[in-house]
């Protein structure tokens, strides 16, 4: 059976206008599974392509495969459920399947549209590959774990111990000169080291998919990607993906020691946990290679910290900051603005703070409530949530009111951050001397997004 795995149509990521346009690694890793067992496949990433609908048609006419299967976020599903509406019209015969994280936890909204087939719920690797051997055989779908269709909802899947078992993501069928980071031309990567997180954010989708078990690949599987990513696709920058890479210090510093060892000469970047970090930690991640860290702030109010249960105080995040700088590693701060219980004071507070930091770049998204997070059972449970139209889950829209902000005056503050941040003289003298001009080109597509 021919199998085409399809990202869908997007020209509003939340991150392209910071000039980050990322492969989608699930899809991908999914291939790699069906290539290593003998299935045939192809991908489309309609997103990175800024593939039109009537180029999609005759890529999904061309390719005419027995089984599609379409990636979805929430604020994706509308134009992935588009996508399925054309491939069900393009091939009636074929199977088309959805995944990713809205399907998981939205199934039976999924399912409604009689040109959805089968959901696949949770990481969807040997799932899809069951699901294609069951068709291919003629099985019954009640014996593939992890998906729900018409027929009913299967036991879950378990989650993938061993994920030095896994195959690396089939780039190969990617296009991978569309991808970049900060616009910059180098040739861009990214990766997973690790999925879960054991922590307990109550916004977080992706501890609710891959739940709070944190599962690491060896530093030398890691670090083998690596050497592929860069003999392979001539990658001169990767960036991890992890929910948080520097969970576990020890396994790091780890990593660090076999880039250095193997004399690999590479830039990458990481998201981290401000308390994770220590001055050892930074030395060694400057030391091979790392150059730029992604830090969750979220806000300047202990007490809204805690109500998100973050386990984290305002300290450790400003001596985070303050290490970052003297190891000469560019942060990105990422806040959250409007979470039940901020006020216009709490918001003010916290856009001062992030200056204060003195981070290479924030990003400043309004709260959004993901389904399978605790946010938005609870958002639903108290009737926070105003807008129901998931393609305004992009964390640049508003969707919910705080106790004393409505959702015009949320937006109005939003971008009162991001130009009280990026219009300063001074920051934007030093980025360039850092970063160059592009940096002027991001700044400006930044403001023209907000």
């Amino acid at each position: 059976m021919k199998v085409l795995l399809i990202n869908p149509p997007y020209f509003n990521s939340k991150y392209k206008f910071i000039g980050l346009v990322a492969p989608p690694l699930g899809i991908a890793y999914i291939a790699a599974v069906l290539e290593e067992n003998n299935i045939d496949v192809e991908i489309i990433d309609a997103a990175a392509l800024e593939m039109s609908w009537e180029t999609l048609e005759t890529e999904i006419k061309r390719i005419s495969p027995g089984l599609v299967a379409i990636t979805a976020l929430t604020p994706t599903i509308d134009k992935a459920m588009l996508t399925a509406e054309l491939a069900k019209k393009t091939c009636p015969q074929a199977t088309v399947v959805m995944g990713g994280y809205h399907p998981t936890f939205n199934y039976q909204e999924i399912l409604e549209r009689e040109y959805v087939d089968v959901v696949v719920m949770g990481e969807g690797e040997y799932t899809l590959l069951d699901l294609v051997e069951t068709l291919d055989e003629g099985g019954d779908l009640k014996n593939v774990q992890g998906i729900a269709y018409e027929g009913g909802v299967t036991s879950p899947r378990p989650l993938i111990e061993d994920l030095d078992e896994l195959p690396f993501p089939a780039r190969h069928l990617l296009p991978m000169d569309h991808y970049k980071i900060l616009n910059m031309k180098l040739h861009t990567a990214t990766m997973i080291s690790g999925r879960g997180c054991p922590m307990q954010c109550s916004f977080c989708a992706s501890a609710a998919l891959h739940g709070h078990q944190l599962r690491m690949r060896s530093p030398e599987n890691v670090v083998d990607e690596m050497e592929h990513l860069i003999n392979d696709h001539d990658s001169g920058m990767i960036a991890f993906m992890d929910d948080t890479f520097t969970l576990k210090p020890s396994r790091v510093e780890d990593i660090c020691d076999e880039i250095k060892r193997r004399d690999i000469d590479v830039y990458w970047g990481c998201t981290a946990r401000a308390d994770t970090l220590s001055e050892k930690l930074l030395r060694k991640l400057s030391d091979s290679g790392c150059i730029t860290m992604f830090l969750g702030v979220e806000s300047a109010d202990q007490q809204q910290l805690d109500r998100v249960n973050k386990q984290m105080t305002i300290e450790k995040i400003r001596q985070a900051f303050k290490l970052s700088r003297e190891n000469d590693i560019r942060t990105i701060a990422s806040v959250v603005l409007g979470m039940p219980g901020d006020t216009k004071e709490s918001i003010e507070r916290t856009i001062k703070f992030v200056r204060e930091l003195n981070p290479s770049y924030a990003l400043f998204s309004l709260a959004t409530p993901y389904p399978g997070t605790r946010f938005y059972q609870e958002a639903v449970q108290d009737n926070l949530i105003k807008v129901k139209d998931w393609s305004k889950y992009t964390l640049l829209s508003p969707v919910l009111e705080t106790v004393d902000c409505s959702m015009d005056e949320l937006k109005k503050m939003q971008k009162k951050a991001f130009r009280q941040f990026y219009l300063r003289p001074v920051y934007l003298i030093k980025q360039v001397r850092m970063d160059g001009p592009i940096i002027l080109k991001t700044v400006a597509a930044m403001i023209k997004e907000v």
